[in-house]
């Protein structure tokens, strides 16, 4: 089953392929995004290396406001992100854990708020980290 969460973030904050993979390096992760990524572009697999293996998962941008109403958490802490970024994946370990990785990064290091587009929980930035070293536990 797809799992899907959504990171809100600044337009200005969006961050580029270099300092998206210094965040990952920065939170001792071994994963690294392909030059596939290119903000407001990329509408679909995003490849990554982890660990030396290929991972990855489906990535697509757009405005916050299509995605706002997803969970009522939201509203009072959204503020100025108003760029949305779908991070979907499958059941497979690799793109499950470098799903994660991302999402933290986007979180701890570019202010993005997180929730899970299924369940409109929201989800801070500490778990998030939690989140991705665990799934790496799961390879």
């Amino acid at each position: 089953m797809p799992r899907n969460n959504i990171a809100f973030i600044e337009r200005a904050k969006v961050p580029a392929l270099t300092a998206l993979n210094a965040a990952i390096a920065g939170l001792k992760f071994k994963l690294v995004v392909e030059h596939d990524y290119k903000p407001f572009e990329i509408a679909g697999y995003l490849p990554c290396t982890l660990d030396g293996e290929d991972a990855g998962f489906d990535m697509r941008f757009a405005s916050a406001a299509e995605h706002a109403g997803k969970s009522e958490a939201l509203g009072p802490v959204l503020g100025a992100r108003d760029v949305a970024i779908a991070i979907k994946w499958g059941g497979d370990p690799r793109e499950v854990a470098a799903a994660y990785i991302v999402i933290a990064a986007l979180a701890k290091d570019f202010d993005a708020l997180v929730i899970d587009a299924d369940k409109g929980t929201l989800f801070e930035a500490a778990k998030l980290v939690t989140r991705a070293r665990n799934s790496l536990d799961e390879l």
